[in-house]
C-alpha cells in the first residue's frame, strides 16, 4: 500500500504559461525550528534597500525592490525554486488540469540562458521544431542574459495569435538561429495510444498530470480490447515528457508493477520523507514492456523509468535522461502567491538517486533519421532465381512469417528509435513464449 499519499509535485522548470505541477497547502502552515535571526545581514539588506530607493537615477517602488529580493532569493538556491505572484500561481494551478495559454514548451534556467527543457506534444513550440537542449539567447531581439526565469517567462507570454521570435543556439548548429512563432491555448492530451502491429501497443504520456493515471488505465483497457486474446507487448513512450505530478508517476508504474517500493523522498524535515508502493495488479499481465527515453524526460518520466527499471519490469531504450532527481513543493502565501521549493530528493526502489545523472538506458538507441539506400538495380540473388532450381517439395503456402511489412519500413523511416523499440518487443515476446 502506499504511504501518506501526497500532492508533492515534480517539475523540471516553467512551462510557458504554467507549471505542470501542485503542492500540498497544508505544508506551509508547519513551522520550521526557530533559528537566530542573522541581524547583521538583515541590517545590511536594509541599508541597501534605503539606498536604493533614495539615491537609484529613477523613482522605484518598494513593493517592486521586495518582490524581486523574494525571487532572487528563491532563484538563487537552485534551478527550480522560484516565487510565483498571484497570476503566476493561478497559472499553474490551470496547467495541471492540462489547458493554458503559452508555446507549449518546459524550461529552466542554465548559465543565464533559458534552456528548453522539452517541447509539448501537438503545441506550437513543438510545430515549430524547438528541440529539447536548444537555449534561448534572445526574445524578440531582447537579450535573455540578466534576466531571471520569470521575467523571460512573462515576455514569452501573450495573446494567442500573436507571434514572438525567439533566437536559439543548438548544439549541432554553427551559429544562433532564429524561429518565429505563434501563441495559442495550449490543451495536453497527457495520453494517446495506438496498435504498433497486431498484439503490440503503444502509450505516449506527454507530461504528467491529475488526470494521467487514470487516462493511461483507459488507454490500456481500449489497447486490450483490440486484440485477441493477451496483449504481446507495449511500448511506453516517455520522450520529451517534462515530468508533472508526482502521483501521477505513482499511478503509471504501478499500473505495471505487483510488488515492491515505487519510489520514496528524503528531505531535511520529516513532512517531506514519503514512499510508494505497488499494489497487486498488472494492467498487462507481464506483457514485455520497452519504455523509451530522451534528454527531454525529466522528473516524474524518470520515476516510472527508474522503477521499471530496478524491477526488471521493462527495458529502456533510448538516450540517458535529463536528471531532475529534486521534488517541489508548492507553498501558498497569504497574499495569494506561493513559492516553489525544492524539498527532497527522490529515489528509485534500489536507492538510485539520479540528481544530476539521469537513467542510464539499457539500450541506447541514438536520434537519428533512416533514409532508403539508393536503389542501383541489382537485386540479390537467391536459390529461387537459379535456372533449374529444385522444388521446396512441399505445398506453395506461408509458413507464417513476414518478409517485413510496409507498415514496418515506413515506421522506421518515420521514427527509428519505436521501430527499434517494437522489434525488440517481438523479441522479447518470442522468447517469452518458448521459453513457456
Amino acid at each position: 500500500m502506499r504511504i501518506r499519499k501526497s500532492l508533492y509535485a515534480l517539475c523540471a522548470g516553467i512551462v510557458f504559461g504554467s507549471c505542470a505541477t501542485f503542492g500540498h497547502s497544508a505544508w506551509a502552515q508547519r513551522q520550521a525550528p526557530q533559528a537566530e535571526l542573522p541581524l547583521d545581514e538583515l541590517r545590511t539588506f536594509t541599508e541597501v534597500l534605503v539606498r536604493v530607493k533614495r539615491d537609484y537615477v529613477e523613482p522605484v517602488e518598494e513593493d517592486m525592490l521586495l518582490e524581486n529580493a523574494i525571487r532572487g532569493m528563491l532563484s538563487g538556491l537552485d534551478p527550480h525554486s522560484a516565487y510565483l505572484n498571484k497570476e503566476e500561481y493561478k497559472d499553474l494551478q490551470v496547467g495541471t488540469r492540462g489547458e493554458f495559454g503559452g508555446l507549449g514548451i518546459e524550461v529552466g534556467m542554465e548559465n543565464g540562458f533559458v534552456k528548453v527543457i522539452a517541447p509539448i506534444d501537438d503545441t506550437p513550440a513543438a510545430r515549430a521544431g524547438i528541440q529539447a537542449g536548444d537555449m534561448i539567447i534572445r526574445i524578440d531581439d531582447k537579450p535573455v542574459k540578466g534576466m531571471t526565469l520569470s521575467e523571460a517567462v512573462t515576455l514569452m507570454r501573450g495573446e494567442p495569435g500573436t507571434t514572438i521570435k525567439l533566437t536559439l543556439v543548438r548544439d549541432n548548429e554553427n551559429k544562433p538561429f532564429d524561429v518565429t512563432i505563434e501563441r495559442a491555448i495550449i490543451t495536453v492530451d497527457s495520453v494517446k495510444s495506438r496498435m504498433l502491429a497486431p498484439g503490440y501497443g503503444y502509450l505516449r504520456i506527454t507530461q504528467f498530470q491529475s488526470h494521467t493515471g487514470e487516462d493511461v488505465i483507459t488507454a490500456l483497457d481500449d489497447l486490450k480490447e483490440q486484440v485477441p486474446g493477451k496483449l504481446q507487448g507495449l511500448v511506453l513512450d516517455l520522450r520529451n515528457n517534462p515530468g508533472g505530478i508526482l502521483d501521477a508517476a505513482v499511478e503509471v508504474a504501478d499500473a505495471f508493477l505487483t510488488e515492491g517500493r515505487i519510489v520514496y523522498t528524503q528531505g531535511r524535515i520529516d513532512s517531506a520523507d514519503m514512499s510508494f508502493t505497488a499494489n497487486l495488479d498488472d494492467m498487462i499481465n507481464g506483457a514485455p514492456i520497452v519504455v523509451l527515453v530522451n534528454g527531454g524526460s525529466a522528473s516524474a518520466s524518470e520515476i516510472v523509468a527508474g522503477a521499471l527499471q530496478d524491477h526488471n519490469r521493462a527495458v529502456i531504450m533510448g538516450s540517458k535522461t535529463f536528471g531532475k532527481g529534486s521534488v517541489q513543493t508548492i507553498l501558498p502565501l497569504r497574499d495569494g502567491g506561493a513559492i516553489k521549493l525544492t524539498t527532497a530528493r527522490y529515489y528509485t526502489p534500489n536507492g538510485r538517486s539520479i540528481q544530476a545523472q539521469g537513467i542510464v538506458p539499457d539500450v541506447f538507441v541514438d536520434n537519428v533519421k533512416v533514409t532508403k539506400a539508393a536503389d542501383d538495380g541489382v537485386g540479390m540473388l537467391t536459390e529461387a532465381d537459379l535456372s533449374r532450381h529444385l522444388q521446396n517439395g512441399q505445398d506453395a503456402k506461408s509458413n507464417g512469417k513476414s518478409d517485413g511489412t510496409a507498415a514496418d519500413k515506413v515506421l522506421a523511416s518515420e521514427d527509428y528509435a519505436l521501430s527499434e523499440a517494437l522489434n525488440l518487443l517481438k523479441g522479447l515476446s518470442i522468447l517469452r513464449h518458448r521459453s513457456g
